[in-house]
């Protein structure tokens, strides 16, 4: 073999083992957190602290999960935290005010009817957003923009921007209940987390063995090829949406229910979160490329990450501070391992002939 060729070759498997240590950086940067919290952050490690980590994290992976299939799409969803916020107030109206029909009458419904129509609420909204990027062509950073707006402001106007405290419900009306969705345990772990794991675990067979997530992938690698192939585009999109819009409800039901109470301003930044769960996990922002458990991992990150500094008594500022430079970092590594993965190929290339 020639100097040249032993030269090649020898970059090909450089290239090779940078290249999966980047595809391995979400469960290296996920081991470092671990790692450095729990010798820098006292009972970091505690059962108690586990179990309260576990539920902060499931609340960024619920919007990360729908963030995943929106940006895979080549999109983005900035409406996800106003529509926590909405849907909390929605669901605590519901429980506490009920829906008055004129003429001294006051309809009621159950907890169960409360949690389908907060959740019908979620889709609708995404469903919105889907119509106004594929019908009307609004682009996507526009149109959930202005949906982030109404959705916050719709919030603010249900109670004049005031607290619905006390959603302990009426018997006489069965609206009692709602704290198990976010304080009630099954076999000893928080709800929300068997939540999580039923989304996450349906959002992982949709991406990996359906049709649908095979049009996902398709469309945010090349939407014009995916349209002339007989995929329907617009209905892909409009479905990642609607999904988006699901999980972003079921995010205000779990805080609402935690607290017993809604607020209007629930959910501001968790767009934010989301976002940089989703980047972390591998998620490209080009659209084409993305897991679900990747993106779990980063929600792991993100929340690890908050939770630890907060114990360290690290200072709000700097918490910011960190999580920009982390979804930065998260991002400069994407674009540099898809560099990498085209050299890689083109060394592959020349090696075969």
């Amino acid at each position: 073999m020639s100097a040249a060729a032993q030269s090649r070759a020898a970059g090909a498997v450089g290239g090779s083992l940078a290249l999966n240590l980047m595809r391995l950086r979400t469960f290296i940067a996920l081991l470092a957190v671990v790692l450095f919290f729990s010798f820098a952050a006292p009972n970091f490690l505690s059962a108690a602290n586990l179990v309260l980590m576990s539920k902060h994290v499931g609340l960024n992976a619920f919007l990360a999960i729908g963030m995943t299939f929106v940006i895979i799409t080549g999109g983005i969803d900035l409406s996800v935290g106003s529509i926590v916020g909405l849907c909390g107030m929605v669901a605590g109206g519901l429980i506490l005010h009920g829906i008055d029909l004129q003429f001294g009458y006051t309809l009621f419904f159950n907890i169960p009817e409360i949690v389908l129509i907060t959740l019908a609420l979620g889709v609708v909204i995404g469903l919105l957003n889907g119509l106004l990027i594929t019908r009307l062509n609004v682009a996507p950073f526009i149109a959930t923009l202005g949906t982030l707006y109404v959705a916050r402001g719709a919030a603010l106007l249900l109670s004049d921007g005031a607290t619905f405290p006390n959603l302990e419900g009426n018997p006489a009306f069965g609206t009692t209940g709602y704290a198990f969705i976010g304080a009630g345990t099954i076999l000893h772990l928080p709800v929300s987390i068997w939540i999580l794991v039923v989304v996450a675990l349906l959002a992982a067979y949709i991406a990996r063995s359906t049709p649908l997530g095979r049009h996902i992938f398709a469309v945010g690698g090349n939407e014009r090829a995916a349209a002339l192939s007989g995929i329907r585009v617009n209905r892909v999109k409009m479905f990642v949406y609607m999904f988006s819009g699901f999980c972003a409800a079921i995010v205000g039901l779990i805080i609402s229910s935690e607290l017993m109470a809604a607020h209007p301003a629930t959910g501001e930044t968790f767009e934010l979160n989301a976002i940089a769960a989703a980047v972390l996990g591998g998620t490209s922002m080009s659209g084409g490329r993305g897991t679900i458990g990747g993106t779990i991992i980063g929600a792991f990150v993100i929340g690890i990450l908050s939770d630890g500094l907060v114990m360290m008594g690290v200072s709000s500022f700097w918490q910011m501070v960190i999580k920009g430079v982390v979804i930065i970092a998260a991002v400069v590594v994407d674009q540099a391992q898809r560099k990498l993965q085209q050299r890689v190929a083109l060394q592959q290339m020349a090696q075969l002939a």
